[in-house]
């Protein structure tokens, strides 16, 4: 049984290195830094003895470095993005504003253009919003955009945050809820109100009773008569956003921007009709510090209060959106003409234009 030497002054028989080598193969021992002369000799032998290959294993690619060549190209892509991002930083920013009024993106600044214009398309029960820009549009709250909440005021970040979902709650209960849209009384949405602000609920305490043009629960909640009028499907496309700043007394104000788009039919099924009544709703609200002011927790006080409305009704104040069908179609010449889907522009000051007769450009 013959020795080797090693480089560090070892020795290591022949039939130690035949094992050394074959449990190479198998992935057993530990390879030594530098193989001694001795140990050349037997791999050679090896490889002339049938049915050995200890090359094979050599043809083993390693998991890690197949990993490592996924992250290169990871990194390669993130670095063509920073050079687009060099390039055409404006570009970059209006992909991702959402202020392309066509854009199906979240909606985070105003956009600076009406939608342009689409091919006439009569909605039907299965493509209620065909042929209008809310086609593109999200779903429910899902097109509300709520901004990354930061200190302002009496309120830290973290209770900023919360103020802007309560907000985002409130429009959800105010025009969204399915019950609040057959009729019912907004319960949920009072719920989130100062009720201590006295204006506020000497409205809700009437409106719901005898509406009138002052005192109309469409000032604040979308509303159709059961008995007239169906919504057609589950979805109401909405687009809009969130606002906020500090307000008197070190408040936090927040400014709501949506517009609403509810497709409905007669309630009999005597025909196939459909008609979109569309609200745009603005509302200011004031998350109130309570050392300052008369609340309760988690409400907050209705600065300001208007909306736009189109395909809503003409008539006197009932309560309730009633959309025109058949020979109820608005067709006063004289009626205002108005783009219901545009949001480049704010909506009006002043008395609400939900009392006002309007003809939508494109409904």
């Amino acid at each position: 049984m013959g020795t080797g030497t090693e480089p560090d002054g070892t020795s290591r028989s022949d039939e130690e290195w035949e094992r050394f080598l074959r449990e190479s193969v198998a992935g057993v021992a530990d390879a030594p830094k530098e193989p001694s002369a001795r140990a050349r000799e037997v791999t050679k032998r090896l490889r002339t003895e049938p049915g050995r290959d200890p090359e094979g294993w050599r043809s083993y690619t390693p998991a890690r470095p197949r990993r490592r060549t996924g992250w290169y190209v990871v990194g390669l892509l993130a670095s063509l993005v920073l050079l687009v991002v060099a390039l055409a930083p404006g570009r970059i920013v209006d992909l991702f504003a959402g202020d392309d009024p066509d854009s199906p993106a979240a909606e985070t600044a105003r956009p600076t253009q009406a939608p342009p214009a689409q091919a006439p398309q009569r909605p039907t029960r299965d493509e209620p919003f065909g042929g209008s820009p809310a086609a593109s549009w999200a779903n429910g709250a899902a097109g509300i955009t709520v901004p990354k909440a930061g200190a302002v005021g009496w309120m830290s970040a973290a209770e900023v945050e919360r103020a802007l979902a309560r907000t985002r709650d409130f429009l959800v209960a105010s025009g969204l809820d399915r019950a609040v849209l057959r009729g019912e009384r907004p319960k949920k949405a009072i719920a989130l109100i100062n009720p201590h602000q006295r204006d506020v609920q000497d409205l809700l305490k009437t409106a719901f009773r005898t509406p009138s043009d002052n005192n109309d629960p469409l000032l604040l909640f979308s509303r159709f008569q059961p008995s007239r009028t169906h919504l057609v499907g589950d979805v109401v496309k909405t687009r809009g956003r969130l606002t906020y700043r500090e307000g008197k007394r070190g408040a936090l104000q927040v400014t709501a921007d949506v517009t609403f788009v509810y497709p409905v039919t007669r309630a009999d099924a005597g025909g196939d009709e459909i008609v979109r009544t569309i609200v745009r709703r603005e509302l200011v609200l004031s998350w109130d510090d309570p050392d300052k002011v008369i609340t309760e927790p988690g409400t907050f006080s209705i600065v300001s209060y208007t909306y736009d409305m189109t395909n809503g009704g003409c008539g006197a104040p009932t309560g309730y959106f009633t959309p025109p069908f058949g020979t109820d179609r608005q067709t006063d010449e004289a009626a205002t003409e108005v783009d219901p889907y545009d949001r480049s522009t704010p909506i009006g000051r002043g008395k609400p234009s939900g009392d006002k007769c309007r003809r939508a450009t494109r409904s």
